[in-house]
């Protein structure tokens, strides 16, 4: 069964629910979904949210018609998706993006088409274990801003940011046969701040540019979270990973009249570098569904698949050091990176169609299948620049104190610093304070060691003569704070460098994009005679091989230590011998049919060659942090 809807002045079909109930959205009639009584409704219909979590800025374009029916399949109506600003905006100079990859309209569109309603999270402030919590750096880099609070300063940016993003999901909503059916107040404030003007602005500035349905807040599952985030005249939904059944009594004691809604039901879990991967039993991932449904809860699988952080977009968190998040999202989601259907993925398909009262049918062949694979393969990698003569070839930027990534106008990448000084007689200690957060340090072109933010301020051991010496610090970005008070915090060198107790002045410091179009970063240093400090291995590696039909692959890089890599001139993202991850996922449509390249940013030792493997391998299994969480 199918009804009529007009979406943007083009006229579609829409195909019945997976509950079997016709879409009737009337083109500029009320909110789609309301409620009373505890009871949710749509339409006017009894109806609860099933949902699952996609992010478009996390799956390559061309697999988003893909990921979205291995959704529909899993027996869900809602997709839920947040918007990261920064994916659109990465620069001030630059106009938002809204096309290609950016096309967030296109994402939405598909899913209606599809037969599920839209959930949109346009924060501004996302979380979501990306980078900045979804801001660009530039945006929040004002020292006199008070982040996430009605602070103007901080309201007028984001208001800019509303303007041109909202007339983009406006259009979309259900009042005009779109497939929104509600949108995200902020995000978890609760966990953040009390500043309830703020959210109040939040509200008002989503009304004034045309936001008409449901409006909605969410934070975690107690009285706690509900003090700071929650608005007395506002739907509030949950975000927890347990015990759902005793966070609906909190709502039937604090919000009386509102039907439960856990958001994010945390089904998995991500991972840090240096931890192992968690993964959650999904025999117990769908019981715990099952108790919100038995109580009549709506909920949404956070992540239903969670893709992989492409290029720089990890974020991170900080708990008495930088915890930097890996490349892959892949969360231990019912979906996996690679679009596979998982154990937990059937586990959550019976609770959801047992919860419809539906008959569990087969999945549909060609989803049941797993993607074609390249065959295993081994890619011979050369040399290329090294480390020192590529870093060092940027033009520098002159300052008597170190400068900030935000001072240079730099949001991701390196940034080289260099100066000269007097090492005393003996044993000095070269001391970073306020390192943000991995360094790299030269004495004349010798390696001395790695300082991270955790032990920046004790510094390294270096042998003294009294003579001057340059010394050079290459400091990485390794994905901003996206949780906690922390967030917001700049990137570099922050306060000073000292040796022993002295200060180190007169500076020269080289920003290093490496967002920027590959072709442009191969051609900084590349032909320089090699110079002081270059017997390492660190530097750019690069490699061909040859393609007959582009497939999935994952590759891996053994003998590496830690760097970037690109596939076809694309960042493809962050590689690390300490894992858990051992290979990067590697979408088809990345590939080309004939010679595919390789390219290699080693920061610590290379290696030789690199591998295509036929199955992700995402390190030693541990268990998630969910039932701590909960």
């Amino acid at each position: 069964m199918s009804t009529h809807a007009i979406l943007s002045g083009v006229e579609r079909d829409l195909p019945a629910e997976p509950d079997g109930l016709p879409v009737t959205t009337v083109p500029g009639s009320a909110p789609a979904l309301s409620y009373a009584n505890r009871t949710l409704f749509k339409n006017g219909q009894t109806h609860r949210i099933i949902a699952g979590a996609i992010h478009y800025f996390r799956v390559h374009p061309d697999q988003w018609q893909d990921r979205i029916e291995r959704l529909v399949a899993m027996g869900v109506n809602t997709l839920d998706t947040y918007v990261a600003w920064n994916f659109h905006q990465p620069a001030k100079e630059t106009a938002p993006d809204f096309t290609g990859w950016r096309d967030l309209a296109r994402f939405i569109t598909l899913a209606g088409d599809a037969g599920l309603d839209v959930i949109v999270r346009p924060g501004p402030y996302i979380c979501a274990e990306w980078d900045n919590g979804g801001f660009p750096s530039w945006a929040v880099s004002d020292p006199d801003m008070v982040l996430r609070s009605s602070d103007p300063l901080f309201t007028g940016v984001v208001e800019e940011w509303f303007d041109v993003l909202l007339p983009v999901i406006e259009p979309l909503q259900a009042r005009h046969g779109g497939p929104v059916i509600a949108v995200q107040i902020e995000n978890e404030y609760g966990s953040y701040g009390d500043d309830k003007e703020y959210l109040r602005w939040n509200r008002a500035a989503l009304q004034a540019r045309g936001i008409t349905e449901m409006l909605f807040t969410a934070d975690g599952g107690t009285d706690y979270f509900l003090d700071g985030g929650a608005l007395p005249d506002t739907w509030a939904t949950a975000t927890l990973g347990s015990r759902g059944d005793e966070a609906d009594a909190v709502w039937e004691r604090r919000r009386p009249g509102e039907p439960f809604f856990n958001v994010e039901f945390w089904n998995g879990w991500f991972d840090h570098w240096s931890e192992d991967h968690h993964t959650r039993q999904a025999s117990e991932a769908a019981a715990e569904v099952t108790k919100i449904l038995d109580v009549g809860g709506s909920v949404c699988l956070y992540m239903a698949h969670g893709g992989t952080n492409f290029g720089l977009g990890a974020g991170a968190n900080h708990d008495g050091v930088i915890q930097p998040t890996i490349t892959s999202y892949d969360s231990d989601a019912p979906i996996a990176e690679d679009g596979r259907l998982t154990e937990k993925f059937h586990a959550m398909r019976e609770a959801f169609y047992a919860a419809s009262g539906r008959e569990l049918t087969p999945v549909p062949a060609h989803l049941a299948a797993p993607a074609p694979v390249l065959p295993t393969a081994s890619i011979s990698l050369t040399r290329g620049t090294a480390l020192l003569d590529f870093v060092r070839a940027i033009a520098p930027v002159s300052s008597v104190k170190p400068l900030s990534f935000e001072k240079l106008g730099l949001d991701r990448g390196l940034v080289h610093y260099s100066a000269k000084a007097v090492l005393p007689n003996g044993e000095a200690t070269i001391k970073v304070r306020g390192l943000h957060d991995r360094a790299y340090v030269w004495v004349n072109g010798d390696y001395a060691g790695v300082l991270t933010d955790g032990n920046g301020a004790d510094g390294l051991k270096y042998p003294g003569t009294g003579e001057l010496v340059e010394l050079e610090i290459l400091v990485e970005n390794q994905g901003r704070i996206n949780y906690g008070p922390l967030f917001g915090q700049g990137k570099g060198i922050l306060d000073g460098v000292l040796i022993n107790q002295r200060f180190v002045f007169h500076w020269e410091q080289r920003p290093i994009n490496l967002e920027q179009p590959l072709t442009e970063l191969l051609t900084v240093g590349a032909g320089t005679a090699a110079a002081a400090g270059n017997d390492s291995d660190a530097g750019y590696f690069h490699g061909e091989f040859a393609v007959t039909e582009p497939a999935d692959t994952y590759l891996a890089l053994p003998g590496f230590g830690k760097g970037v890599v690109w596939l076809n001139g694309f960042l493809l993202g962050r590689f690390w011998e300490i894992g858990p991850q051992i290979t990067l996922y590697v979408p088809a449509p990345l590939l080309q049919a004939g010679t595919n390249t390789l390219t290699v940013l080693e920061l610590e030792h290379g290696g030789t060659h690199a591998q295509l493997l036929e199955e992700a391998k995402l390190g030693s299994v541990g268990s998630t942090h969910v039932e701590d969480l909960g």
